[in-house]
């Protein structure tokens, strides 16, 4: 049996007991949830029922919407990636805040539009760091995370989140891979030289093979998802239910 969506192994008592009632719809514990998210960023917990609940107000009572929970909680729905919790943030959001910024920006004398609010790009740019997780583009990812300050001020308020991108990375890849060369996977974790090595050994527990390859080979150890396995169909057909065809096949056209 799976676990359950609603499931989270850290969630406190008090935020428990709304998320089960009807406090829930209460615009009041806007600020309960609120507080959550920001401890969910700090100890590096995850609870996608109780962000999408906040979503949720704000998608009831658009005036209580701030902007730094709704970045936290789309950055946080990036580290549990490939589950779809970030598509799932993302469609509570009010589509003003989904349109890209237009090009009003440009021209100071211009009316400024819901889209070129500043939470408009952000969400914009989190989506863009989504759809590359999505492609299993991680070597892009990591050079469009490290390339604009806008991101680095997006997950400054997650706790350990390039480490835990790093993790769901490598369990991916330990996934649908038996061996990855050295050069590759260093693009994929966005790591290289001894911060690369301690992370392949000691966090993931592969093995470095340096003589083989321009830069050597990682090997990773077989296990449920990656071990190939040989598929062998087999059919029982009696000759009996095919008797009516046969019969057929001799009788004449009337």
């Amino acid at each position: 049996m799976g676990i359950a969506f609603d499931y989270a192994p850290e969630r406190p008592e008090h935020i428990g007991a709304i998320l089960n009632g009807l406090d829930r719809y209460n615009p009041e514990t806007t600020t309960v949830f609120q507080d959550y998210v920001t401890q969910q960023c700090e100890d590096r917990s995850y609870d996608c029922y109780a962000n999408l609940a906040l979503l949720k107000l704000y998608q009831f009572n658009p005036h209580l919407l701030r902007d730094e929970p709704v970045t936290n909680i789309l950055t946080k729905s990036l580290t549990v990636f490939p589950s779809p919790d970030f598509s799932l943030c993302l469609h509570l959001l009010p589509s003003y805040i989904l349109s890209p910024p237009s090009s009003s920006t440009n021209n100071p004398s211009s009316n400024p539009t819901p889209g070129d609010a500043p939470l408009s790009e952000a969400v914009q740019k989190l989506t863009t760091l989504n759809n590359l997780l999505s492609g299993a583009k991680y070597r892009e990812f990591w050079q469009t995370l490290d390339k604009d300050d806008l991101y680095a001020d997006l997950i400054a308020d997650v706790g350990g989140f390039e480490e835990l991108m790093r993790v769901r990375i490598a369990v991916t890849v330990g996934q649908s891979c038996r061996e990855v060369e050295r050069g590759v996977l260093e693009g994929w974790l966005g790591l290289s030289g001894p911060p690369f090595e301690h992370f392949v050994r000691e966090v993931c527990g592969w093995g470095v093979d340096d003589t083989r390859g321009a830069k050597g080979m990682v090997v990773i150890p077989i296990n449920k998802e990656n071990e190939a396995k040989g598929t062998v169909v087999k059919e029982e057909v009696k000759f009996e239910q095919f008797a009516r065809v046969i019969r057929r096949a001799y009788e004449q056209p009337a």
